[in-house]
C-alpha cells in the first residue's frame, strides 16, 4: 500500500524533469539540460558543491555532476532556481490537472508535513522540507509530492549503500529488471559503455544477473529487499492517514497522475 500511495501522485512531480517549461527557463539563464536538472533539484541545498550533489543524487557519473556543479552557481542562484522551478512546475501542471484539487492536496500536505518531523539521514529531503509552502492549491500539491519523492529517495539510498550497492550497480540492477532500457539509464547517468561493461561483469560474477544481463535469483532477491526496506522506511509519512483516507488518496491521486501521463509529460509511462 505504501508504495502505491507513492506512485499514485507521482507524475505529477515527475514531470518537472521532462517539462519544456522548465528546460526553456534554465536555458535562457545558461544551462544546458543536465546543468538545469542539477541545479534546479540542488538549488535547495543553496550553492552546494560537487561532492554533495553526487552524494545525494548517487547514480549519477560523478564527472558528469563535476561538468555542471559548481559552475551552474556562476551562471544562476540557487534562489532564481527554486523560483523557474516553480514557475515551470506551475505553468506546466495548469494545463492538465482540474481546478479542484482542494482535498488531495490537504492529504499529500498531511503527509508531507508528518514527513517533516523526520529530518535526520534525509539530506536531500531536508533541504526541499526547508522551503517555503506555496500559496497556489496546485503548486502546494506539486510541493507537497516533491518532498514526499525526496523523503523515499533518501530512504531508498539508506537501503541502497546497507546492501553495499553503488549508484552505477544500482542502475545495473535496475535495468536488469527488464522494464527500462539499460541504454537510457546509461546514458542519462553519464556512465560510458566500458564503465557499464565492466559494472555488468562484476555482479554477474558475484551472481547477481545473468549471461543475459537480467536479474538472476539472487538479484530478484537483493532488489526485493531493497525495495521493501525502502517501503518500510517510507512508511511513517503516510502513517498519519487513516486507512479510509489512504484509499481516498489513491482514488483522487491516480487520475491526476493519469492526465499527467496521458499528456506526454512524462517519457515512457503511457
Amino acid at each position: 500500500m505504501i508504495r502505491t500511495l507513492w506512485r499514485s501522485l507521482e507524475a505529477v512531480h515527475a514531470m518537472i524533469y521532462f517539462a519544456p517549461e522548465a528546460d526553456s527557463r534554465y536555458a535562457a539563464a545558461g544551462l544546458d539540460r543536465a546543468g538545469g536538472y542539477f541545479a534546479s533539484r540542488a538549488a535547495a541545498l543553496g550553492a552546494a558543491g560537487a561532492e554533495v550533489v553526487i552524494s545525494t543524487f548517487y547514480n549519477f557519473n560523478p564527472a558528469l555532476v563535476r561538468a555542471r556543479i559548481p559552475q551552474a552557481w556562476e551562471t544562476v542562484t540557487p534562489e532564481r532556481m527554486l523560483e523557474m522551478r516553480l514557475e515551470a512546475a506551475d505553468e506546466a501542471l495548469k494545463k492538465v490537472l482540474p481546478d479542484d484539487l482542494k482535498e488531495i492536496t490537504e492529504l499529500a500536505r498531511k503527509a508531507a508535513e508528518r514527513a517533516r518531523e523526520m529530518l535526520h539521514g534525509r539530506t536531500l529531503f531536508a533541504a526541499h522540507a526547508s522551503l517555503p509552502w506555496p500559496e497556489e492549491t496546485r503548486l502546494q500539491l506539486w510541493h507537497a509530492q516533491t518532498l514526499l519523492r525526496e523523503f523515499r529517495g533518501d530512504g531508498h539510498l539508506a537501503a541502497l549503500l546497507r546492501h553495499n550497492i553503488t549508484g552505477i550497480e544500482a542502475l545495473v540492477l535496475h535495468a536488469a529488471e527488464g522494464e527500462i532500457p539499460a541504454e537510457t539509464l546509461r546514458k542519462t547517468r553519464g556512465w560510458s559503455e566500458e564503465q557499464w561493461a565492466e559494472t555488468v561483469e562484476d555482479l554477474r560474477k558475484r551472481g547477481l544477473v545473468n549471461d543475459e544481463q537480467l536479474l538472476s535469483e539472487a538479484g530478484r532477491e537483493l532488489r526485493q529487499s531493497i525495495e521493501d526496506e525502502t517501503d518500510r522506511m517510507n512508511a511513517p509519512a503516510y502513517d498519519v492517514l487513516s486507512e479510509q483516507e489512504k484509499r481516498r488518496y489513491v482514488e483522487l491521486a491516480g487520475p491526476l497522475s493519469k492526465a499527467v501521463v496521458e499528456a506526454g509529460m512524462v517519457p515512457g509511462r503511457r
